[in-house]
């Protein structure tokens, strides 16, 4: 079946793209929402659309969220007059539905992961097609990555088409070699009204800037609030005011919901859309004329360990604002009212940053174990993980089990990849110790991955009933998933049993001040009095949400502390922290699960062990000054920075913050397992001199050494640590007979000479010798005669006897 042509901006390019992909194999497609690439590109490839002929195989289209899947499928599949299924398929995590006849298949970005990761060389496919690319999703980037990856090494044939709503393509080209196409789309006038900022009462100015635009305009308006629970408000303040249908529209609405926010007003009725910023630039909203932006966003930030997203609500980006306001003006001449002042928006950020820069990365570190990747940086990004990330999540999948140290996958990470969850959630479902408890795990992580199945409220368990009991075809969709996951054992067990088992630095007790709560993992979280769940004194948290300064526990189940010691017995340790004042210890038993300490008993002294592991704990904490020994660390990183700068060794020069940060890793080892006692400066240098090679230290200790001999034999201290170093102070006298100044580093450095007179007071100083015998030294042995007239001060000290600054008569004797 084919279809006509339409008038949509992108159509007198389609050939230009079907042409360029066809001989490329790579195209970046910019186009603005409602110039029709979602709706007509895909149609075109698969030669749906008179004149092109199709590509050979399966062509996939990538969407950042279900809802937007969704919305994409049906309008691709009524345009060729036909239901979701057939010539057109849907593939999201819950629901799937294709046909061998299957020619365009739209999918959300992590089921094409797993469909990377199952086939590598994606057999069948032809084109790969990633829709609204600009979002930056981490799923799209990370099957960005994969898809080069299979195209250069397995399928030189496959097609690759990135689709974004942005004219901005920059970011996207700097590392992705394609041809770019852009379409201007389709735009009419918007006025722009800027309303200011009212931080006291953003919802009720709002629902203000609302009603203003219904009297000023005509036709539906689209309202952009950050999340769920603004909506919600703001709908209920809503009511009543206006003669207009009310429609919220995000995420966690069931698809019912959603169409009813999409399609466009019955009638001459009036629709007032309250959206999240899904409808910025993925969906097709009829008959809107009139757009309110608060220009808020709510952002995820990851919390550590998988603990979940803690939601930020922060400015929305310009790139963000300018794509909302653009949706005013797709049908006719439009408006924008903003809920800030004009000039805020030069302030704004271009864009918002890559979820590959900001989120939590053990998902991405597991796929790509998966797919049998070590480094990741071997594979070609838009933008690569940062590495501190990466070493995070590498770090967790250890501690999850799911890889060996060396990086290896293991078979329970195997098990834990094939789950399409984050590897807290896979982890739990794959360490059941039986069918009804992996079952269970099972509708656990639903709830967990889907926050508003359950109803409201942080008790993970009433959550868990209401979820069991729910009627509504969203429920029965998600707990077929989780079948899928676990098999059809009937869920049983413990929930607060299987999460400690599972989670034990999760387990957390009430702190004795306050509705907040002590994880094991050191975290804490709180609770609302209102809450039942809050009279509780332990509780294992699956989830924190909120500000990660101030987290609330959002999700979490109750337990006694009887199960918990059976499920995690306390460890039982010493401690000891160090008194700097009287350098001494103080010791004490506790008894302990992670942070969480039960018990405490103080300890006359204690063992070596702790004692050292306190000096150093104190020593990290507090740097060298407090213990004595900042001298000796700044003497050999002077020593080590001068060797640097004048031999450019590739020795490196830590800070002295850095020595302090890492004193348990290089000091520890040098203090001995028995009778501890605090380091003296002597051996606490010697510990520094054994971060080098023998080699190293070899070469330091004869090109910047820590002493100078003199004409009269005696050692002198060089000061490494003035200004002026290196530093060598001596009275006038030792220095006679010298002719040549005394340099160190294969004489490339000269040793700063300060001079003093018989009562150890400086007189003169030098880096040229042979110069002040021959004139500064005149005019100051001139004033130390008087001065000092029974020692010796000779007219040629170059050619006079050293000494050790003695008078006449003694050296007359």
């Amino acid at each position: 079946m084919h279809t006509t042509a339409t008038s949509l901006p992108i159509e007198p390019l389609l050939s230009q793209i079907a042409d360029t992909l066809n001989g490329q194999k790579r195209l970046i497609l910019a186009a603005p929402p409602g110039a029709g690439k979602t709706s007509r590109v895909p149609l075109a490839l698969a030669g749906l659309i008179k004149g092109f002929s199709p590509v050979s195989g399966r062509i996939l289209v990538l969407q950042p969220r279900r809802i937007a899947a969704r919305l994409a499928a049906e309008r691709l599949a009524s345009t060729i007059g036909e239901d979701i299924g057939m010539t057109v398929g849907l593939s999201t995590r819950i629901d799937r539905r294709v046909s061998d006849g299957t020619k365009i298949e739209v999918m959300t970005d992590g089921v094409f992961v797993r469909r990377a990761l199952a086939s590598p060389d994606l057999e069948s496919v032809g084109a790969v097609l990633f829709d609204e690319i600009h979002e930056r999703s981490l799923n799209m980037d990370l099957g960005l990555a994969l898809a080069i990856e299979i195209q250069s090494v397995f399928r030189g044939d496959l097609q690759i088409g990135l689709m974004s709503a942005t004219l901005d393509t920059d970011s996207i080209r700097k590392n992705f070699d394609a041809p770019v196409i852009v379409s201007e789309g389709r735009q009419f006038p918007i006025e722009t009204k800027y309303l200011g900022r009212d931080r006291e009462r953003p919802i009720e100015h709002m629902v203000d800037a609302i009603c203003r635009a219904a009297r000023e305009t005509k036709g539906s308006i689209l309202a952009f609030l950050p999340g769920a629970g603004e909506i919600r408000r703001t709908a209920v303040q809503l009511e009543g005011k206006l003669d207009a249908e009310i429609a919220p529209l995000y995420g966690a609405l069931s698809p019912a919901e959603q169409d009813r926010a999409i399609r466009a007003p019955k009638g001459k009725h009036r629709k007032i859309v309250l959206s999240t910023d899904i409808a910025e630039s993925s969906l097709t909203i009829e008959g809107v004329e009139v757009v309110v932006d608060s220009g808020l966003a709510r952002r995820p930030k990851q919390y550590p360990n998988g603990f979940g997203v803690s939601l930020v609500t922060e400015r929305a980006s310009r790139a963000n604002v300018d794509q909302r306001r653009g949706r005013a003006g797709r049908t006719g001449p439009g408006v924008c009212y903003r809920l800030w002042d004009e000039a805020e928006t030069l302030g704004l950020t271009r864009s918002p940053a890559p979820a590959i820069l900001e989120s939590d990365l053990a998902g991405l570190c597991l796929s790509l174990s998966a797919w049998g990747e070590r480094d990741p940086y071997r594979l070609n990004w838009l933008d690569p993980p940062p590495k501190g990330r990466v070493r995070a999540g590498t770090e967790r999948l250890v501690s999850l089990g799911a890889i060996t140290g060396e990086g290896e996958l293991t078979l329970r990470g195997k098990q834990m990849a094939d789950l399409p969850l984050p590897p807290e959630l896979a982890a739990l479902i794959v360490s059941a110790n039986s069918d009804s408890q992996r079952a269970l795990a099972a509708e656990i992580s639903v709830l967990l991955g889907e926050p508003s199945l359950g109803g409201p409220g942080p008790d993970l368990i009433e959550r868990l009933n209401r979820f069991r009991s729910d009627t509504s075809q969203r429920a029965k969709q998600f707990r077929r998933q989780a079948q899928r996951w676990a098999g059809s054992a009937k869920p049983s067990g413990s929930p607060a049993r299987l999460l400690a088992e599972a989670w034990p630095d999760r387990i957390a007790r009430r702190r004795a001040a306050g509705n907040t709560w002590l994880l094991a993992s050191g975290s804490a979280g709180a609770l609302s009095d209102e809450e039942p769940l809050a009279k509780s004194d332990w509780l294992v948290v699956a989830e924190l949400s909120g500000a990660a300064k101030a987290p609330r526990i959002s999700q979490a189940v109750s337990i006694s502390e009887a199960e918990i010691r059976s499920i995690s017995p306390p460890s039982i340790e010493e401690s000891a922290t160090f008194e700097p004042s009287s350098a001494s210890f103080q010791a004490r038993r506790v008894e302990r699960i992670g942070s969480i300490i039960l018990s405490e008993t103080p300890l006359r002294k204690p063992s070596d062990d702790a004692a050292k592991a306190a000096w150093l704990k104190f020593v990290e904490t507090n740097g060298f000054d407090e213990v004595g020994l900042d001298e000796p660390a700044g003497v050999f990183l002077a020593r080590l920075k001068l060797f640097h700068d004048v031999f450019g060794t590739e020795t490196s020069v830590p800070t002295k913050l850095e020595l302090q940060e890492t004193v348990s890793e290089w000091l520890a080892p040098t203090l001995g397992t028995s009778g501890f006692k605090p380091p003296a400066a002597k051996g606490f240098a010697d510990a520094l001199m054994q971060r080098l090679s023998w080699k190293h230290q070899t070469a330091l200790n004869q090109q910047f050494p820590l002493t100078l001999t003199l004409p009269t034999g005696r050692r002198a201290q060089i000061d490494w640590l003035d200004e002026r170093a290196p530093l060598v102070e001596a009275r006038t006298q030792e220095f006679y007979g010298q002719k040549q100044h005394p340099r160190i580093a294969d004489g490339r450095v000269p040793i700063t000479l300060q001079f003093l007179s018989p009562a150890g007071k400086p007189v003169a100083t030098t880096q040229d010798l042979a110069g002040f015998w021959s004139a500064g030294y005149m005019d100051m042995a001139k004033e130390m005669r008087g001065r000092y007239p029974k020692h010796d001060w000779p007219q040629d000290p170059a050619n006079a006897t050293p000494h050790a600054g003695l008078t006449k008569a003694r050296l007359n004797k």
